[in-house]
């Protein structure tokens, strides 16, 4: 039997096929609109100690981030870590803090980033509906995924912004929507962004911002770093990808921008605890260099889509003072991609690409 293919609907017919005829006595639902949540990682409502600590104790007890027994890890956390990392955290946030919004830099970028590709997006006819979350602090994947659902989205893409995977970040996302779905009588059907570290777009994009920003300055760096977050060496052994996916992004970006290894290395920053992380240690590299003469460099954050405190303090700030005081003459921090003109082509590109089907 030969089965004939159906002919397309107009857009009129599809849109009459979506509709719900209910009786009058049905309680009111919204449905037929796909959503999208932009998550990142998470921030602090204020820098005084008692938000910086609701802040952390969130952060610090996802067994994904720290995978220590919990009976060995709770005496330190609440003992130790809590007592004394907010009011260090605190000052930290103090010096990168939006005072203007009374915010983190990484909620206005976050902000900015949903808001403008919203607007390129358009609204698809009405079905398509853009926010943003943080993982930790507000606000959180679940308000938004259930003001999503309350305005009608019935499909929604969770797109966790972080290019190369970690269960340290990418998997934690996806752990908190999976616990809202479990309270929600009605889920919509889920669909989650994949790693990109390989993206072309994503590194064309980030080749670019480098050439653009080197282009600006008025000296030539001799070495240019990629630092990425870092992990403990146990979960890298574990079989999580992490270190593999940033080693690849940081060799597509050599091949785009014809560089050498020694020219464009990775590191790996923001260690914490008393483990072994993922190596060379950026703080220790720049050192390292400073000394052995080398006068001028740059660092950028591919793994980072929205400047942070990772960014912003630890590597525009610390990181450029370690090279100094060790000898070194220019330092530059490549600024992250962000809601730049090359930062939004690149959601924009992933988002259609995930949607497919869809819209």
């Amino acid at each position: 039997m030969t089965v004939q293919p159906t002919s397309p609907v107009s857009a009129d017919v599809a849109a009459e096929m979506r509709k719900v005829h209910l009786p009058s006595d049905h309680p009111s639902v919204k449905t037929g609109k796909i959503g999208v949540l932009l998550v990142n990682l998470g921030t602090p409502d204020g820098t005084s100690y008692w938000p910086m600590r609701r802040y952390l104790r969130e952060f610090l007890s996802d067994k994904r981030v720290i995978e220590w027994p919990r009976a060995l890890w709770y005496p330190i956390l609440y003992g130790i870590v809590l007592m004394t990392r907010p009011g260090k955290s605190g000052k930290a946030y103090e010096e990168i803090w939006n005072h203007d919004r009374n915010e983190s830099p990484l909620r206005t970028i976050t902000r900015s980033q949903s808001d403008k590709l919203s607007e390129i997006m358009g609204d698809q006819g009405g079905r398509l509906s853009i926010d943003w979350a943080m993982r930790y602090g507000n606000p959180s994947i679940r308000s938004r995924l259930e003001a999503l659902k309350a305005d009608g989205c019935d499909r929604i893409l969770i797109f966790p912004l972080y290019p190369q995977y970690s269960a340290a970040t990418t998997a934690t996302v996806n752990d908190e929507v999976c616990k809202a779905l479990l309270d929600m009588r009605w889920q919509p059907a889920i669909r989650t962004v994949p790693p990109y570290h390989d993206d072309p777009v994503y590194v064309n994009a980030l080749a670019k911002s480098v050439e653009q920003h080197l282009a600006a300055l008025d000296f030539e760096p001799d070495v240019v770093l990629t630092s990425y977050h870092g992990i403990p060496q146990s979960y890298f052994k574990k079989g999580d990808p992490y270190h593999c996916h940033c080693q690849k992004t940081t060799r597509l970006m050599r091949d785009v921008l014809g560089w050498s290894k020694d020219k464009l290395q990775v590191t790996f920053q923001s260690r914490f605890g008393p483990e072994e992380w993922l190596q060379p240690y950026t703080d220790k590299t720049v050192e390292k260099f400073a000394k052995e003469g080398v006068k001028n460099i740059a660092v950028m954050n591919p793994g980072f889509v929205a400047d942070c405190l990772e960014t912003l303090e630890e590597i525009a700030g610390e990181a450029g003072e370690i090279f100094e005081e060790n000898g070194g003459e220019n330092f530059s921090h490549i600024p992250c991609l962000n809601d730049s003109g090359l930062g939004i082509e690149v959601l924009e590109h992933i988002v259609r690409q995930e949607l497919g089907g869809w819209i």
